[in-house]
């Protein structure tokens, strides 16, 4: 029985969530599932080129691990490339570094003193500038 994930540390959820094909309809697409910790590892590498031992101090994760994800991650998206799937950004065992619980999680707008009393209720809330519902700063990958 192979070990439980340990729970890897993201700066933020991506702009979007779903990429595809043009014109294709996403319901007669297959789907390929990148994580976002797989998601993170790539941005970290090939987006800000930082060496791997620097992002998986980022990702609060060890260099050999963040090197297995970033294969990983590399490898679905050629898959989703190569053979035309839909890529969905979803799933995972990370927490958010650095997020304002009290903010939007897609603007970024913070709530103000009278909208929500606790954090929680902040979670739960629409945004009232982009009408989002608020997220909880931890996703659990869904098998």
């Amino acid at each position: 029985m192979s070990r439980p994930p340990c729970c890897r540390r993201v700066q933020a959820t991506p702009p979007a969530g779903v990429f595809k094909p043009v014109g294709v309809p996403l319901r007669d697409l297959v789907r390929a599932v990148l994580t976002l910790d797989e998601f993170e590892a790539l941005r970290l590498a090939d987006f800000e080129g930082l060496y791997q031992e620097e992002a998986a101090d980022r990702m609060g994760v060890s260099r050999p691990t963040f090197g297995r994800v970033v294969e990983s991650a590399r490898r679905k998206v050629a898959d989703a490339l190569v053979n035309a799937k839909a890529l969905v950004i979803a799933g995972g065992t990370v927490e958010l570094a650095g997020i304002d619980e009290a903010a939007c999680p897609s603007c970024h707008r913070r709530l103000a003193e009278g909208d929500a009393t606790t954090p929680e209720t902040a979670r739960r809330q629409r945004c009232p500038q982009c009408g989002c519902r608020r997220r909880r700063a931890r996703f659990e990958r869904e098998d």
